[in-house]
Protein backbone atom coordinates (compact mmCIF):
# COMPACT_ATOMS: atom_id res chain seq x y z
CA UNK A 1 0.00 0.00 0.00
CA UNK A 2 1.35 3.64 -0.66
CA UNK A 3 1.61 6.09 1.40
CA UNK A 4 -1.33 7.58 2.95
CA UNK A 5 -2.31 11.49 1.47
CA UNK A 6 -4.45 14.06 3.36
CA UNK A 7 -6.39 16.04 1.17
CA UNK A 8 -7.05 20.06 1.39
CA UNK A 9 -10.15 21.96 1.74
CA UNK A 10 -10.28 22.71 -2.15
CA UNK A 11 -9.09 18.92 -3.57
CA UNK A 12 -5.53 19.55 -3.62
CA UNK A 13 -3.16 17.06 -1.33
CA UNK A 14 -1.44 18.16 1.20
CA UNK A 15 1.69 15.44 1.17
CA UNK A 16 2.37 12.64 -1.51
CA UNK A 17 5.16 11.18 -0.89
CA UNK A 18 6.66 12.71 2.60
CA UNK A 19 5.76 11.36 6.03
CA UNK A 20 3.05 13.58 7.54
CA UNK A 21 4.62 15.80 10.08
CA UNK A 22 4.59 14.98 13.74
CA UNK A 23 4.35 11.10 12.61
CA UNK A 24 6.59 8.97 15.15
CA UNK A 25 8.73 6.72 14.20
CA UNK A 26 8.66 3.25 15.91
CA UNK A 27 12.14 4.40 17.83
CA UNK A 28 10.06 7.33 19.42
CA UNK A 29 11.00 9.89 17.32
CA UNK A 30 9.39 12.43 15.04
CA UNK A 31 9.80 12.23 11.28
CA UNK A 32 12.20 14.84 9.61
CA UNK A 33 12.76 16.48 13.20
CA UNK A 34 15.90 16.00 15.48
CA UNK A 35 15.97 15.36 19.11
CA UNK A 36 15.11 18.15 21.74
CA UNK A 37 18.34 20.37 22.64
CA UNK A 38 20.08 19.15 19.12
CA UNK A 39 22.45 21.84 18.39
CA UNK A 40 24.09 19.85 15.49
CA UNK A 41 24.43 21.53 11.85
CA UNK A 42 22.90 18.59 10.89
CA UNK A 43 19.90 19.65 13.04
CA UNK A 44 20.14 23.16 12.17
CA UNK A 45 19.63 22.31 8.20
CA UNK A 46 16.58 20.03 8.78
CA UNK A 47 15.03 22.28 10.79
CA UNK A 48 15.64 24.67 8.23
CA UNK A 49 14.00 22.33 5.31
CA UNK A 50 11.21 21.84 7.62
CA UNK A 51 10.75 25.85 7.76
CA UNK A 52 10.64 25.74 3.76
CA UNK A 53 9.08 22.36 3.82
CA UNK A 54 6.25 22.66 6.02
CA UNK A 55 5.79 26.52 6.33
CA UNK A 56 3.60 28.28 9.08
CA UNK A 57 1.51 31.31 8.82
CA UNK A 58 3.54 34.32 8.12
CA UNK A 59 3.78 37.20 10.09
CA UNK A 60 2.73 40.52 8.98
CA UNK A 61 4.90 42.64 10.26
CA UNK A 62 7.49 40.38 8.73
CA UNK A 63 5.81 40.30 5.59
CA UNK A 64 5.28 44.01 4.98
CA UNK A 65 9.31 44.54 6.30
CA UNK A 66 10.45 42.24 3.78
CA UNK A 67 8.72 43.25 0.82
CA UNK A 68 9.63 46.93 1.29
CA UNK A 69 13.06 45.70 1.86
CA UNK A 70 13.08 43.64 -1.33
CA UNK A 71 11.97 46.44 -3.59
CA UNK A 72 13.88 49.05 -2.27
CA UNK A 73 17.06 47.10 -3.12
CA UNK A 74 15.57 45.93 -6.17
CA UNK A 75 15.07 49.51 -7.38
CA UNK A 76 18.65 50.19 -6.00
CA UNK A 77 20.70 47.75 -8.21
CA UNK A 78 18.05 47.96 -11.31
CA UNK A 79 18.89 52.10 -11.21
CA UNK A 80 22.54 50.84 -9.76
CA UNK A 81 23.18 49.31 -13.09
CA UNK A 82 25.17 51.21 -15.70
CA UNK A 83 23.18 53.04 -18.65
CA UNK A 84 25.00 51.86 -21.54
CA UNK A 85 23.35 53.55 -24.10
CA UNK A 86 25.51 53.00 -27.17
CA UNK A 87 24.73 49.08 -26.25
CA UNK A 88 20.83 49.99 -25.49
CA UNK A 89 20.16 51.41 -28.94
CA UNK A 90 22.08 48.66 -30.43
CA UNK A 91 20.30 46.53 -29.22
CA UNK A 92 16.75 48.21 -29.49
CA UNK A 93 17.99 48.25 -32.98
CA UNK A 94 18.64 44.53 -33.38
CA UNK A 95 15.32 43.39 -31.26
CA UNK A 96 13.42 45.75 -34.06
CA UNK A 97 15.35 44.20 -36.95
CA UNK A 98 14.30 40.90 -36.00
CA UNK A 99 11.03 41.57 -35.21
CA UNK A 100 10.28 43.02 -38.66
CA UNK A 101 11.68 40.68 -40.51
CA UNK A 102 9.30 37.55 -39.16
CA UNK A 103 6.67 40.07 -39.81
CA UNK A 104 5.80 40.50 -36.59
CA UNK A 105 6.74 44.17 -35.78
CA UNK A 106 3.67 45.57 -34.27
CA UNK A 107 4.87 48.02 -31.91
CA UNK A 108 4.74 51.43 -34.06
CA UNK A 109 1.43 50.41 -35.45
CA UNK A 110 0.01 50.04 -31.80
CA UNK A 111 1.71 52.88 -30.79
CA UNK A 112 0.15 54.90 -33.76
CA UNK A 113 -3.36 53.57 -34.13
CA UNK A 114 -3.60 53.86 -29.26
CA UNK A 115 -2.78 57.19 -29.41
CA UNK A 116 -4.95 58.65 -31.82
CA UNK A 117 -7.81 58.18 -29.25
CA UNK A 118 -6.59 60.61 -26.31
CA UNK A 119 -8.57 58.65 -23.48
CA UNK A 120 -7.50 55.28 -24.37
CA UNK A 121 -4.01 56.46 -24.03
CA UNK A 122 -4.57 58.28 -21.14
CA UNK A 123 -5.97 55.42 -19.58
CA UNK A 124 -3.23 53.24 -20.76
CA UNK A 125 -0.75 55.73 -19.11
CA UNK A 126 -2.29 55.26 -15.89
CA UNK A 127 -2.59 51.46 -15.82
CA UNK A 128 1.12 51.12 -17.27
CA UNK A 129 2.15 53.36 -13.95
CA UNK A 130 -0.09 52.28 -11.40
CA UNK A 131 -1.97 48.55 -11.51
CA UNK A 132 1.76 46.65 -11.67
CA UNK A 133 2.10 47.33 -8.04
CA UNK A 134 -1.52 47.79 -7.08
CA UNK A 135 -3.02 44.58 -8.34
CA UNK A 136 0.82 42.36 -7.37
CA UNK A 137 0.16 43.91 -3.77
CA UNK A 138 -3.57 42.85 -3.72
CA UNK A 139 -2.63 39.31 -4.75
CA UNK A 140 -0.06 39.09 -2.32
CA UNK A 141 -2.50 40.33 0.66
CA UNK A 142 -5.05 37.74 -0.52
CA UNK A 143 -2.80 35.30 -0.74
CA UNK A 144 -1.87 36.11 2.99
CA UNK A 145 -5.51 36.06 4.15
CA UNK A 146 -7.05 33.75 2.05
CA UNK A 147 -4.08 30.81 1.51
CA UNK A 148 -1.81 31.58 4.16
CA UNK A 149 -0.46 27.97 3.97
CA UNK A 150 0.54 28.73 -0.23
CA UNK A 151 1.57 32.20 0.06
CA UNK A 152 5.14 31.92 1.00
CA UNK A 153 6.17 29.56 -1.90
CA UNK A 154 4.06 31.73 -3.90
CA UNK A 155 5.78 34.95 -2.80
CA UNK A 156 9.35 32.84 -3.16
CA UNK A 157 8.31 32.27 -7.07
CA UNK A 158 7.72 36.24 -7.36
CA UNK A 159 11.05 37.16 -5.74
CA UNK A 160 13.23 34.37 -7.57
CA UNK A 161 11.63 36.07 -10.77
CA UNK A 162 12.45 39.62 -10.30
CA UNK A 163 15.80 38.68 -8.93
CA UNK A 164 16.39 36.66 -12.23
CA UNK A 165 15.11 39.93 -14.10
CA UNK A 166 18.32 42.30 -12.65
CA UNK A 167 20.82 40.03 -14.57
CA UNK A 168 18.60 40.84 -17.93
CA UNK A 169 18.98 44.61 -16.96
CA UNK A 170 22.72 44.10 -16.33
CA UNK A 171 23.81 41.83 -19.03
CA UNK A 172 21.93 43.37 -21.95
CA UNK A 173 20.61 46.30 -21.31
CA UNK A 174 17.87 47.57 -23.90
CA UNK A 175 16.18 50.57 -24.78
CA UNK A 176 12.52 51.21 -25.26
CA UNK A 177 10.78 51.22 -28.16
CA UNK A 178 9.72 55.37 -27.38
CA UNK A 179 13.63 55.97 -27.00
CA UNK A 180 14.50 54.51 -30.57
CA UNK A 181 16.50 57.00 -32.67
CA UNK A 182 14.43 57.47 -35.80
CA UNK A 183 12.45 54.84 -34.65
CA UNK A 184 9.22 57.17 -35.40
CA UNK A 185 7.51 56.09 -31.61
CA UNK A 186 5.44 58.36 -29.52
CA UNK A 187 6.42 58.72 -25.82
CA UNK A 188 2.64 59.07 -24.43
CA UNK A 189 3.87 59.74 -21.08
CA UNK A 190 5.60 63.13 -22.43
CA UNK A 191 2.77 64.05 -25.14
CA UNK A 192 -0.39 63.98 -23.26
CA UNK A 193 1.21 64.76 -19.82
CA UNK A 194 0.22 62.36 -17.79
CA UNK A 195 2.30 61.06 -14.71
CA UNK A 196 3.83 58.04 -13.33
CA UNK A 197 5.94 56.30 -15.23
CA UNK A 198 9.58 56.31 -14.07
CA UNK A 199 11.30 56.45 -17.54
CA UNK A 200 9.76 59.14 -18.87
CA UNK A 201 9.80 63.03 -17.72
CA UNK A 202 11.23 64.24 -14.29
CA UNK A 203 11.31 60.63 -13.05
CA UNK A 204 13.82 59.76 -16.02
CA UNK A 205 16.34 61.41 -14.08
CA UNK A 206 16.03 58.73 -11.25
CA UNK A 207 15.47 55.59 -13.24
CA UNK A 208 17.32 53.24 -15.55
CA UNK A 209 15.99 53.91 -18.80
CA UNK A 210 17.13 51.14 -20.50
CA UNK A 211 16.02 48.46 -18.60
CA UNK A 212 13.29 46.99 -21.09
CA UNK A 213 14.66 43.19 -21.14
CA UNK A 214 12.97 41.36 -19.70
CA UNK A 215 9.91 43.15 -19.21
CA UNK A 216 8.71 42.83 -15.25
CA UNK A 217 5.23 43.75 -16.27
CA UNK A 218 4.82 41.19 -17.80
CA UNK A 219 6.23 38.69 -15.61
CA UNK A 220 4.50 40.33 -12.47
CA UNK A 221 1.10 39.96 -14.63
CA UNK A 222 1.36 36.84 -15.12
CA UNK A 223 2.48 35.61 -11.79
CA UNK A 224 -0.97 37.15 -10.71
CA UNK A 225 -2.67 36.24 -13.16
CA UNK A 226 -1.90 32.17 -12.42
CA UNK A 227 -1.87 32.44 -8.80
CA UNK A 228 -5.89 33.65 -9.34
CA UNK A 229 -6.85 31.08 -12.38
CA UNK A 230 -5.21 28.65 -10.38
CA UNK A 231 -6.61 29.79 -6.58
CA UNK A 232 -9.45 31.57 -6.97
CA UNK A 233 -13.07 30.33 -5.86
CA UNK A 234 -15.03 32.57 -8.25
CA UNK A 235 -15.14 32.29 -11.71
CA UNK A 236 -15.28 35.95 -12.80
CA UNK A 237 -11.83 36.42 -10.62
CA UNK A 238 -10.53 33.78 -12.11
CA UNK A 239 -11.62 35.00 -15.92
CA UNK A 240 -9.92 38.67 -14.50
CA UNK A 241 -6.35 37.22 -13.81
CA UNK A 242 -6.66 35.06 -17.10
CA UNK A 243 -7.46 38.67 -19.21
CA UNK A 244 -4.91 40.31 -16.61
CA UNK A 245 -1.39 39.60 -18.53
CA UNK A 246 -3.04 39.85 -21.73
CA UNK A 247 -4.20 43.50 -21.19
CA UNK A 248 -0.88 44.05 -20.02
CA UNK A 249 0.98 43.14 -23.01
CA UNK A 250 -1.32 45.34 -25.24
CA UNK A 251 -0.71 48.41 -22.86
CA UNK A 252 3.28 48.00 -22.82
CA UNK A 253 3.63 47.84 -26.28
CA UNK A 254 1.09 50.56 -27.30
CA UNK A 255 2.70 53.17 -24.79
CA UNK A 256 6.16 52.07 -26.26
CA UNK A 257 7.35 50.83 -23.43
CA UNK A 258 8.57 47.71 -24.52
CA UNK A 259 8.71 45.49 -27.55
CA UNK A 260 6.58 42.34 -27.34
CA UNK A 261 9.82 40.06 -27.24
CA UNK A 262 10.60 41.91 -23.71
CA UNK A 263 7.29 40.11 -22.56
CA UNK A 264 8.91 36.47 -23.81
CA UNK A 265 11.69 37.72 -21.49
CA UNK A 266 9.87 38.07 -18.51
CA UNK A 267 8.12 35.07 -19.18
CA UNK A 268 11.10 32.98 -19.37
CA UNK A 269 12.26 34.95 -15.66
CA UNK A 270 9.38 33.75 -14.16
CA UNK A 271 9.70 29.88 -15.27
CA UNK A 272 13.32 30.25 -14.10
CA UNK A 273 11.82 31.17 -10.71
CA UNK A 274 9.37 29.54 -10.76
CA UNK A 275 12.21 26.48 -11.35
CA UNK A 276 14.03 27.68 -8.07
CA UNK A 277 10.92 28.13 -6.02
CA UNK A 278 10.18 24.42 -6.72
CA UNK A 279 13.36 23.77 -5.57
CA UNK A 280 13.62 25.55 -2.28
CA UNK A 281 9.89 24.49 -1.37
CA UNK A 282 9.68 20.97 -2.88
CA UNK A 283 6.33 21.63 -4.46
CA UNK A 284 4.29 24.25 -6.56
CA UNK A 285 2.92 26.59 -4.73
CA UNK A 286 -0.72 25.52 -5.35
CA UNK A 287 0.22 22.18 -3.69
CA UNK A 288 0.36 23.42 -0.46
CA UNK A 289 -2.63 22.92 1.79
CA UNK A 290 -4.76 26.36 1.79
CA UNK A 291 -4.01 26.21 5.69
CA UNK A 292 -0.50 25.97 7.28
CA UNK A 293 1.00 22.89 8.27
CA UNK A 294 1.47 22.03 11.78
CA UNK A 295 5.41 22.39 12.67
CA UNK A 296 7.04 19.65 13.38
CA UNK A 297 7.41 18.99 17.23
CA UNK A 298 10.52 18.07 18.65
CA UNK A 299 11.15 14.27 19.03
CA UNK A 300 10.72 12.83 22.54
CA UNK A 301 12.43 9.86 24.04
CA UNK A 302 10.30 6.61 24.45
CA UNK A 303 9.71 5.79 28.21
CA UNK A 304 12.14 2.63 29.34
CA UNK A 305 10.05 -0.21 30.45
CA UNK A 306 9.23 -0.72 33.66
CA UNK A 307 11.77 -3.14 35.13
CA UNK A 308 10.39 -6.03 37.22
CA UNK A 309 12.29 -6.34 40.27
CA UNK A 310 12.71 -9.97 41.03
CA UNK A 311 13.63 -11.79 44.75
CA UNK A 312 17.21 -11.91 45.49
CA UNK A 313 16.66 -15.45 45.53
CA UNK A 314 16.44 -15.49 42.07
CA UNK A 315 13.19 -15.45 39.62
CA UNK A 316 10.17 -15.48 41.09
CA UNK A 317 8.62 -19.20 41.80
CA UNK A 318 6.48 -20.66 39.19
CA UNK A 319 4.73 -22.77 41.71
CA UNK A 320 0.67 -22.26 40.91
CA UNK A 321 -0.95 -20.45 43.86
CA UNK A 322 -3.49 -21.92 45.59
CA UNK A 323 -7.27 -20.31 44.63
CA UNK A 324 -10.27 -20.48 47.41
CA UNK A 325 -12.11 -22.85 46.94
CA UNK A 326 -14.87 -22.23 44.82
CA UNK A 327 -13.10 -19.56 43.43
CA UNK A 328 -12.94 -19.03 39.20
CA UNK A 329 -9.65 -20.25 37.86
CA UNK A 330 -6.96 -17.25 36.96
CA UNK A 331 -7.85 -17.63 33.10
CA UNK A 332 -11.24 -17.46 32.93
CA UNK A 333 -11.40 -14.43 35.16
CA UNK A 334 -8.48 -12.81 32.65
CA UNK A 335 -10.14 -13.93 29.69
CA UNK A 336 -13.52 -12.09 31.17
CA UNK A 337 -11.63 -8.93 32.42
CA UNK A 338 -9.61 -8.89 27.92
CA UNK A 339 -13.25 -9.40 26.58
CA UNK A 340 -15.82 -7.31 28.75
CA UNK A 341 -17.09 -6.40 25.48
CA UNK A 342 -18.61 -9.55 24.33
CA UNK A 343 -20.43 -11.96 26.40
CA UNK A 344 -18.76 -14.80 28.34
CA UNK A 345 -18.21 -18.04 26.77
CA UNK A 346 -19.57 -21.21 27.72
CA UNK A 347 -17.47 -24.32 29.35
CA UNK A 348 -17.75 -25.82 25.21
CA UNK A 349 -16.14 -22.91 23.86
CA UNK A 350 -13.10 -22.79 25.87
CA UNK A 351 -12.24 -26.43 23.58
CA UNK A 352 -9.27 -25.28 21.32
CA UNK A 353 -10.62 -25.34 17.85
CA UNK A 354 -7.62 -23.76 15.57
CA UNK A 355 -6.03 -20.99 15.09
CA UNK A 356 -7.98 -18.03 13.14
CA UNK A 357 -6.54 -14.73 11.34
Amino acid sequence: MGAPTADTDDGHEACSSERPVGSVHSDGGTAGTPAAGDRTPRAALVGLRNGLRFPGRPKLWFEVLLIGVAYWVYSLVRNAVPEQKASAMHHADQIWDLERSMGLGLEHWANHVVDSAAWLIVGMNYYYATLHFIVTIGVLVWLFRSHPGRYSPARTVLFATTGIALLGYYLYPLAPPRLMNGGGFIDTVVVHHTWGSMASGDLANVSNQFAAMPSMHIGWSTWCGITLVVLAGRRWVKVLGALYPVATLVVIVATANHFWMDAIGGLICLAAGSGIAYAVHGRWPHRFPRMPLARPAAAVPPAPDPVREEPAGGPASEEPVEEPVGAEPAARRTSLGAGAARSAPDADELQPSGVQL
